[in-house]
């Protein structure tokens, strides 16, 4: 988190990419928004996936808990 804000700015696009947008968008296009789009696409990935499996370990683990609170000690004293 420290380094998170200490961080400097940076250019997030190549020049020739920056260069293509800003011409497309002055001339009304609309390249420079599909490319925005993309961008924040790309972010979003990782954490959809990261919640995707923290999810999917919930309700896992959640479903081992619910089987487990029906046996009683003397269930598991049969097996010894």
């Amino acid at each position: 988190m420290l380094l998170a804000g200490s961080a400097e700015p940076v250019a997030a696009q190549c020049p020739m990419c920056r260069m293509s947008a800003e011409s497309n968008l002055k001339n009304g296009g609309t390249d420079g928004r599909g490319l925005n789009a993309g961008i924040l696409y790309m972010l979003s990935m990782p954490y959809l996936i990261v919640a995707g499996v923290g999810f999917w370990w919930w309700r896992n683990r959640k479903s081992e808990k619910t089987e487990s609170e029906g046996f009683s000690e003397e269930d598991f004293a049969q097996y010894n």
